[in-house]
């Protein structure tokens, strides 16, 4: 089974040649500056050449507050770029895994007592963001397509040993402040980025198609992540609670994004707890700084 990875020097592409690497798959990895997916002809190159019999776009627009102002550019690559690997894949008989996110869903507060279990993969989608407006634009794409061989796979707080997010910023703010505020009411799970590696090429082998979620188990807030953060990295930085009202950022966050993984768990897969997924992250990184 050969792979092509774009967006591969982003934290879950660089995720998946890591876990490549490890497992001594045979794979090709492209960075956005590498294969610019929203090059249509530079994409049918690169798959004719590399022949892939998996593409795993990692590629996107993520920069959620940017979005608000640079609409064209995020619909740019989270829409049209899928609309050129869904062709590609299709013409060339490449498997396609693409993944998107949980701020496609409303993420109202009512939602939280709605769907305890958290959002299944069939629910009302109506993105409150632009950068959620054109991740569901992508995924729009697939799903209209008469191309079938795909899989589309939503995460939510990813995090991991690479690249930018909240985990390694909340270390990184540990070592210079004695308290950091942290939003109270935005409520989710995060999806560790080794997992959700390693449960897709579960669905992989598994020949899965269609949309499926890739999260941690147990609902949290941010501020209860943050805590545990310090609390199991030897922190004593202290989390002070504040409301999102208090915190002002220019693209609306949901404040409920958890994913129900149901439909994952039907196929046999075992769900992560949060807890753990922190502390493999926190030994992950621990072994990479040393």
């Amino acid at each position: 089974m050969k792979f092509l990875i774009t967006g591969a020097g982003g934290q879950l592409g660089k995720e998946w040649v890591y876990y490549l690497q490890q497992k001594n798959l045979q794979y090709v990895a492209s960075s956005s500056s590498d294969l610019d997916i929203t090059n249509r002809t530079l994409v049918f190159e690169t798959l004719e050449k590399v022949k892939p019999d998996v593409v795993v776009n990692c590629a996107a627009y993520t920069r959620v507050d940017d979005a608000e102002d640079q609409i064209e550019a995020a619909f740019l690559v989270n829409r049209d770029g899928v609309t050129n690997m869904a062709d590609a894949c299709k013409k060339f008989q490449a498997k396609l895994i693409h993944y998107s996110t949980d701020y496609v869903f409303p993420g109202v507060p009512g939602d939280k007592s709605k769907f305890p279990d958290g959002y299944p993969e069939s629910a009302d989608t109506k993105p409150i963001n632009v950068y959620g407006q054109s991740k569901r634009a992508g995924e729009m794409i697939l799903e209209k397509s008469d191309f079938t061989d795909w899989l589309l796979i939503r995460v939510a707080w990813l995090c991991g040993p690479f690249g930018s997010n909240f985990v390694k910023t909340m270390l990184r703010l540990s070592e210079g402040r004695d308290e950091v505020g942290v939003v109270n009411d935005q409520f989710g799970s995060p999806s560790f980025s080794f997992d959700v590696v390693e449960k897709s090429m579960f669905l992989i082998r598994k020949n899965e198609t269609g949309i499926f979620h890739i999260s941690g188990k147990g609902l949290i807030s941010w501020a209860d992540f943050a805590e545990a953060i310090f609390s199991k990295s030897g922190k004593k930085t202290a989390v002070k609670q504040i409301t999102s009202k208090q915190f002002p950022q220019k693209a609306k966050r949901p404040h409920f994004s958890y994913l129900s993984t149901m439909k994952l768990q039907q196929k046999n897969a075992d769900i992560l707890e949060w807890n753990y997924g922190l502390d493999t992250l926190l030994t992950r990184l621990k072994i990479d700084n040393t």
